[in-house]
Formats: C-alpha cells, sequence, structure tokens
C-alpha cells in the first residue's frame, strides 16, 4: 500500500532532510529538527504526490488517505496529550503548505483548527477563556477566508466597529466577553454570505483545510510566482498538520521570527523580532510593533521595549544555542520560526535563509573560512545576476522617491542627471562637466555618442531587447525602456509625466532595476568591489576553465573591464567609433564617393583616428588579446534619415541633398540581417578593410613597444558564410600585414578568424577553419538568422510560445539545447575537426548570461566575452559551470 503520510515528533521523524522532493521543503525540515531532538510540536505531512494525484484525478484524493491521516492524528494526540475533537481536552492543529521550493506567503494557512462553539468551552474552561475565544475569532476569521472564501476584510469591518464603539485601540484591550460578542457576528456573516452555519465539526474542518492548501497550489499568485521562479507546476506542494502551540497565552509566551545571521549584511549574530503574548500571524501583520530579539539589536533600535534577550533568559539561551546547532547541521544561515508557550520553547520552522548579495557573500565566504564549507561549495551558494546589485550605483532603500513614470527596468543601476533631448545635447554637456539622462522616444545608433556622454538612457518606446536596452547594458549604463505614459515633445524640449512636465535642464533619477523614473537627485549608493567580493572572485578564477573577455571599444569601457577582472576583449566593434561627431563625417564623404579614389581619401582621414582608437585599446589590455571585428553594419546605417537631417548633413558635406536621398535608398536594406553588409561591405569595398588592418597593425607596434608587451592582435571578418568569403578578405588583412612589417621593420604576429553568426557558417565551420584561426560567435545575430527574426520582432512572435510551453525558454535570452545551442555545438565540433587548436569563444550578450555560460562550458569553449559590467557575473558563472560540470563528468563516470 502506498505511504502518503509521515509523522514527526518525540524526538523522532519517519521522513529526513533530503525527502523534501516528497515531504516539501517546510515537511523535510520539521522531520530533521525532530530527528535532532529539537522541540517541534508533533504532527504529520501528507506528501506531494498527493497533490499530484489530487490534480490528476479530478480533485479526488487516494483511497487509503483517510485512514492514514486519521492513524496519524491519533498519534499526534498520543504525543499531545490530547484527541482531535474532543470536547473534554480537544487537540487543535494548523495546517500549512510546504512547497519543494520555498514560496513565502503564495499559498494558505489555517491555524487553531479544531475549535469548535463545544471545543472552545473546554480550552476556556481550562484556565484562561480570553486566549480561548480570542484563538476562536482568529480560527473563523482564517478558515472563512482560505477555505470558504470569505475577505478579510469582512471581518475587518466587524472588528473595527466594535473596538470604536466601545473605545479600545489594540486587540490586547478586549477580554473574553468581547471576543465572544465578535465571534456571534463572525458566524452570521458567515451564514448570511454562505447560506450555511460556520462548519462545528473539527474533522469536516480538517479536510476542508487539508483541500483548500492543494487548491492553493493552483492559485493565481502562486502560478506567478512559479513562473517568475522557474518551479515546475508538476512538484506540487505538501500539507503539514501539526498539533498547535500557542505564543498568546498571556505575558510568558510569544511568538517570533529570527535568522541566525543578518540577512542584510552577513553579519554573524541572531537577527529577529518576536511579539509577546501573540500567535505568528500578528508578527508579520505590521497590527503591533515586534521587539528585538537580542539586547544589542535592542540598543542599536533605540527601542525602550525589552529584548526577549532580557525578557525570557532561559527561553532566549534555549534558542541561541538550537540556532547554532541548526546552522552546523545545515551549514547555511538558517530562517526559523518559533513559538514560547507559557515558558516553554518550540520551534516550528527552519529554511534557508533568503539575504541579499551582499548578505550571501559575506556568509558565504566567512563559512568557508569557519571550516563550515569548501570554496566550491561558497562559490555555488551564489547567484551570479545578483552580483548586479553590487556593480553598480543604486538608488539608497532609505531615500525618498517621487515617481514620475515606470517603464522596463532595462539595464541596472541608477543615475541623475539633467534632462536632455538630443545626443548633442549630451555630449555638449558633459563637455562642460555636466551630468545628464538623455531622453528620447527610441534610440537609433546614431545616438550612441550621446548615450556614451549620458549618465542614463529613458525611452518612451522600445522593450528589453530594444537598441536602447541592448546598447545600454553593453555600456554598463543604467536604462529604462518603454515608459509609455512619458509623453516627449522634441520641438518644446519636454517631458511631460504624472501631471507634471519637465524642461530640457530639470533634474531626473532611473532606476534601472526598478524601471522607476523620479522627480530630482536622489540619494546613491555606490558600488564596492572589495572584502568578500574580490575574495570570492579569486576564489572563482581559480576553479573555472573558460577565460573571460569583455566587449568593448572605448576606452572607458576598456578601463572598467580590467578593473572588473577581463582577460582581454573579445569584440570591439569599430563602426561604434564611427558615429563620433568628428568622424561620421568621413564616414559619409566615403560612402558617397563615386569612385574608388574617392572612398580612399575620405578613408584616409578615418585612419589616425582608428589607429588612435586601437593604440589606446592596446596600451589598456597590456597584451591581453583584443578581438576587432572589422565594419559589419549595412551603410545605409551611417546616413541620415530624416528630410530635416538629410538638409542638414548635405549642406555640411557641400552636396545637393538629392544625392544624400538617393544613395540612402540606394544602400537601404529590407532585410539588414542578410543583406550588404559584414564580409560582404570588405569584398566589395577592400580599401575599407585595408584601412582598419593598416590601424590595427601600425596601432599593434606602436603599443607593444609603449608597453613593453608584445601586441597580438586578433582581426575578426563578420557574418562570413563560406570560406570563399573569408579567404578574400584574409588575403587583404594578411598583404597589409606585410606591408606595415616591411615599413616599420618588425615582426607582426597576428591572428586572423571570423564571427559565426549564421547557420550555414555552423554547418560551413570544417571547410572555413581551414584557414580561419579562432571562431567567435556572435550569438545575438545567430540567434536571428535562426528564428529569422529581428529581436524587436522576436517578443510578438515567441510570446505566444513561450506561455503555451511551446518553447521553455527565450532563445533571446538563453542559449538552447535545441536550435541555436545545436548549431554552436555542430561549429564547433567542426571546426576542431580540421584545426584541433582553434580557439572558440562567443561574444555576443549570452556571453553575459549564467545559463548560456553553462552550455558554453559543456560545448568545452574557450572564452565567454560580455559587457564590462556583465564580467564579474561571467567570471563567477564560469566557475560555476566548471565545478557542476565537473561534478556531472564524475557521476557520469
Amino acid at each position: 500500500m502506498a505511504k502518503w503520510v509521515y509523522t514527526f515528533g518525540d524526538g523522532k521523524a519517519e521522513g529526513a532532510a533530503e525527502m523534501k522532493a516528497l515531504l516539501g521543503g517546510k515537511g523535510a525540515n520539521i522531520a530533521e529538527m525532530s530527528n535532532l531532538g529539537l522541540p517541534v510540536p508533533p504532527g504529520f505531512t501528507i506528501t506531494t504526490e498527493v497533490c499530484t494525484y489530487f490534480y490528476a484525478h479530478d480533485r479526488q484524493y487516494p483511497a487509503e488517505l483517510r485512514d492514514q491521516v486519521s492513524a496519524a492524528l491519533d498519534h499526534v494526540g498520543q504525543l499531545a496529550g490530547r484527541r482531535f475533537g474532543d470536547v473534554e481536552d480537544p487537540l487543535l492543529v494548523s495546517v500549512r503548505s510546504g512547497a519543494r521550493a520555498s514560496m513565502p506567503g503564495m499559498m494558505d494557512t489555517v491555524l487553531n483548527l479544531g475549535l469548535s462553539d463545544l471545543t472552545v468551552q473546554a480550552v476556556a474552561a481550562a484556565g484562561d477563556a480570553r486566549f480561548a475565544y480570542d484563538s476562536y475569532r482568529r480560527f473563523i476569521t482564517m478558515y472563512s477566508n482560505v477555505v470558504l472564501g470569505l475577505d478579510h476584510h469582512h471581518f475587518e469591518e466587524i472588528l473595527q466597529t466594535y473596538k470604536d464603539d466601545n473605545g479600545y485601540s489594540l486587540d490586547t484591550d478586549l477580554g473574553a466577553d468581547d471576543w465572544k460578542e465578535i465571534i456571534v457576528a463572525y458566524k452570521k456573516l458567515v451564514e448570511t454570505e454562505l447560506g450555511k452555519p460556520f462548519p462545528q465539526d473539527p474533522h469536516e474542518q480538517l479536510w476542508g483545510a487539508i483541500g483548500a492548501v492543494f487548491g492553493s497550489w493552483m492559485n493565481a499568485r502562486a502560478i506567478t510566482y512559479r513562473r517568475l521562479h522557474d518551479i515546475p507546476e508538476s512538484w506540487g506542494t505538501a500539507v503539514n498538520v501539526q498539533a498547535m502551540v500557542f505564543g498568546n497565552m498571556g505575558e510568558t509566551s510569544a511568538t517570533g521570527v529570527a535568522f541566525t545571521r543578518n540577512p542584510s549584511t552577513g553579519d554573524k549574530r541572531l537577527y529577529g523580532e518576536f511579539l509577546v503574548n501573540a500567535q505568528g500571524e500578528d508578527v508579520v501583520a505590521g497590527i503591533r510593533t515586534p521587539q528585538d530579539i537580542t539586547e544589542a539589536a535592542r540598543l542599536e533600535s533605540g527601542s525602550e521595549r525589552p529584548s526577549l534577550e532580557v525578557l525570557m533568559p532561559e527561553a532566549y539561551a534555549e534558542f541561541s544555542g538550537i540556532c547554532q546547532t541548526l546552522e552546523l547541521h545545515y551549514r547555511d544561515m538558517q530562517d526559523v520560526e518559533f513559538t514560547i508557550e507559557r515558558g516553554k520553547l518550540w520551534m516550528l520552522q527552519t529554511r534557508a535563509g533568503k539575504r541579499t548579495t551582499k548578505a550571501a557573500l559575506k556568509v558565504a565566504v566567512d563559512m568557508c573560512r569557519e571550516g563550515l564549507i569548501s570554496r566550491d561549495e561558497a562559490i555555488l551558494r551564489i547567484d551570479p545576476a545578483g552580483l548586479d546589485q553590487l556593480l553598480h550605483p543604486t538608488i539608497d532603500p532609505s531615500a525618498e522617491r517621487t515617481v514620475l513614470a515606470k517603464g522596463l527596468p532595462a539595464s541596472p543601476g541608477a543615475a541623475s542627471g539633467e534632462i536632455v533631448f538630443n545626443s548633442e545635447d549630451a555630449v555638449a554637456a558633459k563637455q562642460a562637466g555636466r551630468k545628464v539622462i538623455l531622453v528620447r522616444i527610441e534610440t537609433s545608433p546614431e545616438d550612441i555618442h550621446g548615450m556614451h556622454a549620458a549618465e542614463g538612457i529613458l525611452t518612451t518606446r522600445g522593450g528589453m531587447t530594444s537598441h536602447a536596452a541592448v546598447v545600454a547594458r553593453g555600456m554598463g549604463k543604467p536604462c529604462v525602456s518603454g515608459a509609455g505614459s512619458i509623453r516627449v515633445d522634441y520641438t518644446a524640449e519636454t517631458l511631460t509625466a504624472g501631471g507634471k512636465t519637465l524642461r530640457k535642464g530639470d533634474m531626473v533619477t532611473i532606476d534601472g532595476g526598478s524601471g522607476q523614473v523620479l522627480a530630482g537627485r536622489v540619494p546613491m549608493l555606490q558600488p564596492e568591489l572589495s572584502g568578500d567580493f574580490a575574495t570570492l572572485m579569486v576564489w572563482a578564477d581559480a576553479a573555472r576553465r573558460m577565460g573571460v573577455r569583455t566587449n568593448a571599444e572605448t576606452p572607458a569601457d576598456a578601463r572598467a573591464a580590467v578593473q572588473f577582472g577581463a582577460e582581454g576583449i573579445g569584440l570591439s566593434r569599430t563602426e561604434h567609433m564611427f558615429f563620433d561627431e568628428g568622424r561620421i563625417v568621413a564616414v559619409r564623404e566615403m560612402i558617397l564617393a563615386d569612385d574608388e579614389k574617392g572612398r580612399r581619401q575620405a578613408l584616409a582621414k578615418l585612419l589616425p583616428m582608428q589607429r588612435a582608437d586601437f593604440v589606446e585599446l592596446f596600451e589598456i589590455m597590456k597584451g591581453k588579446p583584443v578581438t576587432i571585428r572589422l565594419l559589419d553594419p549595412p551603410l545605409h546605417e551611417f546616413l541620415p534619415k530624416t528630410e530635416e537631417e538629410i538638409a542638414e548633413v548635405a549642406k555640411g558635406l557641400g552636396v545637393h541633398p538629392q544625392k544624400l536621398r538617393e544613395r540612402a535608398e540606394e544602400l537601404h536594406e529590407f532585410n539588414p540581417m542578410l543583406g550588404f553588409r559584414g564580409c560582404r561591405l570588405a569584398i566589395s569595398y577592400p580599401e575599407i578593410a585595408e584601412m582598419q588592418a593598416r590601424a590595427i597593425f601600425e596601432a599593434a607596434v606602436e603599443a607593444g613597444k609603449a608597453t613593453g608587451e608584445p601586441v597580438v592582435p586578433e582581426v575578426m571578418v563578420p557574418l562570413v558564410a563560406i570560406r570563399q568569403e573569408f579567404d578574400l578578405v584574409k588575403a587583404r588583412i594578411d598583404a597589409m600585414a606585410a606591408a606595415v612589417s616591411k615599413e616599420k621593420g618588425v615582426e607582426i604576429k597576428y591572428h586572423v578568424g571570423t564571427m559565426i553568426e549564421l547557420p550555414r557558417a555552423c554547418l560551413q565551420a570544417a571547410d572555413i577553419a581551414r584557414t580561419a584561426e579562432f571562431f567567435s560567435f556572435g550569438t545575438n545575430d545567430l540567434t536571428q538568422t535562426t528564428y529569422g527574426l529581428s529581436r524587436d520582432d522576436a517578443a510578438q512572435f515567441l510570446g505566444p510560445y513561450l506561455q503555451r510551453g511551446i518553447l521553455e525558454q527565450d532563445p533571446f535570452v538563453t542559449l538552447d539545447q535545441v536550435g541555436v545551442g545545436e548549431l554552436v555545438k555542430i561549429a564547433a565540433e567542426r571546426g576542431r575537426s580540421v584545426r584541433p587548436d582553434i580557439k572558440l569563444g562567443i561574444c555576443g550578450e549570452h556571453g553575459g548570461d549564467p545559463a548560456s555560460i553553462r552550455f558554453c562550458e559543456t560545448v568545452a569553449l574557450d572564452y565567454v566575452s560580455c559587457s564590462p559590467f556583465r564580467v564579474p557575473i561571467a567570471r563567477l558563472a564560469a566557475a560555476q559551470a566548471a565545478i557542476e560540470h565537473g561534478k556531472a563528468a564524475v557521476s557520469e563516470a
């Protein structure tokens, strides 16, 4: 016969901590505390398999369940010295949910179950009538809400009216007779609303509560929470039925919640609160002000109300010792719930405590040094994505916020500055030493210089993969996108939101972590990258196999990346260097030239600028590898778009607007992904590749002399589909290297490889690797070309697929195993089959995504490259991937 129920109590349990999948987190941990001999009220757990059965059989229970629950109730009654449903000495129980993964506040709980008009009299006769009727009114309220579906506010209104009519301010002011009157009103409300009386049979109450807990697994808030935290619906929840212990039995009783270490800072000391003469929900409801558990915390908070340490010293000493026992046993910071009933301590729950990233780092490092966990375990305990909290300025939690609007949290961090509405003003303000927020309806590649100059970017259109969002994340700048309630008037230079109109020069703050747009300058907290953070990064670097590079083309990005531990540049996009105001004129001259001679004249103006760019990057990197991608985007992106811009640019270039208009029309790409861009630019206009190659090699020579570190540049040919394309461009690069080497009288070492961003290139990888020395997977474009979508179209197209479970994850966010990831794997295998030592990396946004980094480890890529501010995230994720992959390999063996 299947076992559906597991008991615990009196120093032993049928379950254990490792049975979390079957007993849920709460049930497994209660069982473990029982086995440790800790004071746990007796009870039993109905397994998660019952939940699965319940939903698979039209909300029916297994046939054996009722008998097993009845036997477990008798067992609990024997341990507690009371019998469930007895009218003279009744056993009261709590009924709580307990999923495998913690889902705080998402599911339902019922306390004091077993009270009725008869049993409440027995509890009252035992000595405390006020306690008895207070508990009964709580039970009616909670059961009516959770099981019968009546909203809390109905009961709150009755209670508040009664308190107002009788001059009471606190619930503790009411006596037994008061509660009796309120109970009559509560029961009348239930019968009026539901057409039947409040249930009096304790067994009917119990099964109603069990059904409600299982039912809550599929309530709206639980479904949303599971989706946000990737918790499978198939896991189900357990139900924990436990003998009640009461913290509301007078001044020697209390209830509280505590952490074994501070969850905000990670400091090694008890942190928590309690209430005297209260039940658990009172602590979290905010009706009464809790008291500090330790005397040190009381002194720090300035509270005049006594701490548990002083008020109940014996219970505190026992509790403190138990907390230490639990932390040593679980080897992790614990979040515990407890009740003191007339001086007797009872432990209700323990679980791994949720904590800030700052606290997580300190706890992991401290526990490693204390010998509780290994370095590998410390590394695995930190969520890499959570490091974003530490890498950017953030708004001071104590600061007041005046919210003007809310958009999408497109790029983390916070920034304050004067409003500007165009990139030219942003650049001018920065040159004048003023900090600005660039406000645009949407950004375009022409805004690159303004985005660099701004402290942060705010757009009224666009999503998480819009131009503004992607570029801002790459730059490590805060960005709020898609703030649709904001109205921007470029002509008047105004921003209207929340009933207020702000003008150019007014101060705003954006919070890229929450998506909020705030009025004025708001106080910030600056990132700290030393201490525990630095220690864990050293450990992570020792554990990881893959290298971590950065995507950078500006000195500021390169320096930031080095500070964050980048081991080189995996992608330098040269086109970003061309959008600068002083350079785009020469680029446009080159595009408008009628012949090769004209193009070479324009490119000659760009050569010293490009060379200077590369010299600075090489010097910052001091011999670390630098991969420079040749010009990639379609040429029409460099040309003006509106009639006003065309007229202005034509005037500056001294050409007729019609020529500019015709050239833009001629170059416009219907599908820029597959059109005239990438290596096709270098094949059609080899003079472009020659100028860039010359700039790279001359810069390598100059920087090598300046730093004393030999520079070995990696020249990357973009968007190659077949080897013949690559070979044509590589021949020009090799010829230029030979020319510069002869001119300078030095040997130039370099590598030429390609960016793999087309499915055809993945399939042709063996042939391409015959001449290409490295592959760098451009996963942004590879994802788009695989799916035939732009990132802007992806949300609309893939949204329904993701919602319906047709796709398990968004391929634009994570490298999936089937699809884009499979192409990467094919290309890696085929490339190595021809050139075993070929260097393989990725440089798309996936290079900073922890889940994608785990995939890269399985394919044994040599490095990942990501934006500067994601370098620490990638370092930690790469270490975790190496540890996990190593464990998997051992277990498979």
